[in-house]
């Protein structure tokens, strides 16, 4: 009796902090500072395949994107050498007219 009426006081705050269906580890997760809990890389990681086939890829992407940005730089930079090479033309012609006067 004395239990049933513990119960019923309890259940409702026993689901309100999911006390009922906690999981309670009984040791915690050992890690050094820093650790993300990845693999090593070097060692036994470094002679793998697959790594070697996922770092060549990365790097042939990262050269990939930076040839990208190279050649739309170097068509900024014609851009700016054309419309500089009109400024001067206009400038010319401005100054040779002035001097015709």
């Amino acid at each position: 009796m004395i239990r049933q009426s513990f119960l019923k006081t309890v259940k409702p705050t026993a689901r309100y902090l999911n006390l009922t269906h906690r999981n309670i580890a009984s040791t915690a997760a050992r890690m050094a500072e820093g650790d993300t809990g990845a693999p090593k890389s070097g060692g036994a990681a470094q002679g793998d395949a697959f790594s070697k086939r996922e770092a060549a890829n990365e790097d042939f992407y990262v050269r990939q994107k930076e040839m990208e940005r190279l050649q739309t730089l170097k068509q900024k930079i014609e851009e700016h050498k054309k419309h500089l090479e009109e400024l001067e033309k206009h400038v010319d012609d401005t100054m040779e007219h002035e001097n015709k006067k």
